[in-house]
């Protein structure tokens, strides 16, 4: 039987509770809610579920839309992902010169193009390849690139290279397994027979660049890689480049067409004839050699520009293909400038030139008379000023009237009457005569020039206009600016006696005569033989044993009315004297020469600028009589008889 233990250390029981406290007991560990997890997780697979039939629920809606409502439409998209339409470029129209000479050309040429769709997936490989297989430039490799960048489909063809040579058709061909989606095709270049005889009034084409392909009509220009740059075939860019056609063809996965389901024919461009004449063209070339300079010749009776020379020029075939950066930069920083059309955007003044405009002005307002004299003792002074402006002629010509003070292209004369008339005035009669504005009627590049006035001076320079400018603008120097194209349409005014004709290089397009749709004000005068009068000083110039130009007219067989000028191009100080050899050649005054003929029944005007000439009457004067030579005068040296009605130099009145 056991017994209990003693405590050792007994103690009264009332004392060990006294003492001794209580351990206190653990806090129970709490145990999972199993109900209420059940429940939670039944939520979630029910949300799950939900989720599920709903997705479900969409995507049987929607394929019942695809399938069901939508079947044709999806059908047709279906069939568009095996059928393609490729475009057909039109042939560009051709341009002629007025009589049948064919200047702008399409001729066959093997092309080299790209379809991406077909390229394998890796078309920067392909053209790799391309660049290695043909020995091309790193450049040429960067254009590939861009023309790819155009290509607005991958099943289109994009041309990267135009008139492939024998030898780079072979190459292809060789490699065509490593060229995927890369073939030579048959289409039409541009060519000009005449190269750089036309090469300032035709312009050319050249490759569509990035630019030009945003503000393009992308329908209209699929499959066309070319586009008018300059010239006829800018301004009429439309009417030249046609409508282009399609053709809707079935293709395997792998591209290759299986069959064409639909063909539409491309219209042709229309044909532009030009009021340019071949043969003058070169004949104006000849006469002004191998000086910097231009030759305007003009119809009085129309407008018709029937040549137009600037010089040097370029051959424009050179951009058809794309011209390479050498030959582009050889061009471009040729210091006699060949791109430069100097007809259309040369600036000049026009020096003594504009003289018979101004005498217009002097007779029609009043001012002068035919028989007003001014007396010249070789200079020029205002009153109240102590300034000397110069005659050409240094001893002066003493009395002039009108007819001799353009016969001897008399400063002092003009001087006067440009101070008489004053500057407001003599602006306005210039303006007249279309100096200082667009003149033409269908060439883009034209530049406006200046014809200076107090208004325009306070505008532009804030300062105010003094009397000496008004003199030195008499005899076309000072701020006044002109092209060649509006110094040949004012001479053209006063052969026709003030009857306005905008220039024009269009004699018809796709048969139909171009029309003015800003026609200019004819120049009707207070008295109409004011033409008469100038028109006998400018025939003075040319037949008048004291004609200034009397040297460029011997022996013609007709009579011309004529005027020279010569225009500085860098200023003189006062009492100082021009002096050649000390004058570097490009800062000699430039040569300038004006005329019509036959003077009584105008048939032809011509206007040449020669720079750094020097002399009008001497440089310029011969190279007019020259153009008017092949333009009158048949095989023989004879006039021809459209041009015979007039009366014969040997025979006209004296003045």
């Amino acid at each position: 039987m056991l017994r209990s233990i003693p405590d050792p250390i007994a103690r009264p029981h009332g004392q060990r509770d006294a003492c001794r406290k209580e351990p206190l007991m653990p806090q129970p560990i709490p145990l999972k809610d199993h109900e209420k997890e059940k429940h939670l997780v039944n939520r979630r697979l029910l949300a799950c579920a939900a989720l599920v039939f709903s997705l479900c629920a969409v995507l049987v809606g929607r394929l019942y839309v695809l399938q069901v409502l939508q079947h044709d439409q999806q059908t047709a998209v279906s069939e568009n992902n095996r059928v393609h339409v490729l475009p057909i470029a039109p042939e560009r129209g051709l341009i002629y010169d007025r009589n049948g000479v064919v200047l702008a050309d399409n001729k066959p040429s093997f092309d080299l193009t790209m379809t991406r769709e077909r390229a394998g997936g890796d078309s920067a490989k392909v053209l790799d390849t391309l660049t290695q297989v043909l020995g091309l430039t790193e450049d040429d490799r960067k254009q590939f690139d861009k023309d790819l960048r155009r290509g607005r489909k991958p099943f289109e063809p994009v041309t990267l290279m135009v008139g492939l040579s024998e030898e780079q058709i072979a190459l292809v061909a060789v490699n065509q397994f490593r060229l995927p989606g890369l073939e030579v095709e048959p289409q039409f270049i541009r060519e000009y027979p005449l190269a750089e005889h036309f090469a300032h009034s035709v312009g050319y084409v050249g490759r569509i660049n990035e630019k030009e392909a945003k503000v393009l009509d992308s329908t209209e220009y699929r499959g066309t890689q070319s586009i008018g740059k300059t010239g006829i075939e800018h301004f009429y860019e439309s009417q030249l480049h046609g409508h282009v056609g399609y053709e809707e063809v079935e293709t395997n996965a792998q591209g290759r067409v299986m069959r064409v389901l639909n063909h539409k024919d491309p219209t042709p461009g229309q044909d532009i004839v030009l009021t340019l004449d071949a043969h003058l063209q070169v004949a104006a070339e000849k006469a002004l050699g191998e000086r910097r300079g231009s030759v305007v010749v003009l119809d009085p009776a129309n407008g018709d520009v029937l040549a137009m020379v600037s010089n040097p020029s370029f051959d424009p075939n050179l951009f058809v293909k794309g011209i390479s950066f050498k030959q582009y930069a050889a061009l471009r920083d040729s210091i006699d400038r060949p791109l430069f059309n100097r007809v259309l955007r040369g600036l000049y003044a026009p020096g003594s030139t504009v003289k018979p405009e101004v005498a217009i002005a002097g007779l029609d307002s009043g001012v002068i008379t035919p028989g007003s004299r001014v007396f010249d003792p070789g200079y020029y002074e205002l009153p109240n000023y102590d300034h000397k402006y110069r005659n050409w002629n240094r001893s002066g010509d003493g009395w002039v009237d009108m007819y001799t003070a353009i016969m001897r292209s008399n400063d002092t004369y003009f001087y006067d009457l440009a101070h008489k008339l004053g500057i407001d005035r003599l602006h306005d009669y210039m303006a007249e005569f279309g100096l200082g504005q667009k003149v033409s009627l269908d060439m883009f590049e034209e530049a406006s020039g200046l014809m200076p006035s107090a208004e325009w001076k306070r505008a532009t320079r804030r300062q105010a206009w003094f009397p000496g400018e008004t003199l030195i603008l008499g005899i076309g120097q000072g701020y006044m600016q002109v092209t060649p194209l509006q110094l040949a349409q004012a001479t053209s005014l006063l052969a026709s006696k003030g009857v306005w004709h905008r220039p024009h290089l269009a004699m018809t397009v796709g048969g139909d005569v171009p029309v003015d749709p800003n026609p200019m004000p004819n120049i009707v005068l207070h008295d109409k033989h004011a033409w008469d009068q100038v028109s006998q000083g400018m025939q003075m110039v040319m037949h008048d044993p004291r004609g200034i130009a009397r040297a460029a007219a011997a022996g013609a067989q007709y009579r011309i009315a004529g005027k020279s000028g010569t225009a500085q191009v860098v200023a003189i100080k006062q009492g100082e004297r021009y002096n050649r050899d000390k004058t570097l050649e490009r800062h000699r005054d430039n040569a300038l020469f004006v005329g019509f003929a036959p003077a009584d029944h105008p048939s032809v005007v011509v206007a040449v600028m020669i720079e750094n000439g020097e002399a009008g009457g001497r440089v310029a004067g011969p190279v007019v009589r020259e153009v008017m030579d092949a333009y009158l005068l048949d095989e023989q040296g004879h006039l021809k008889p459209e041009f015979a009605g007039g009366v014969s130099p040997r025979n006209a009145p004296h003045i």
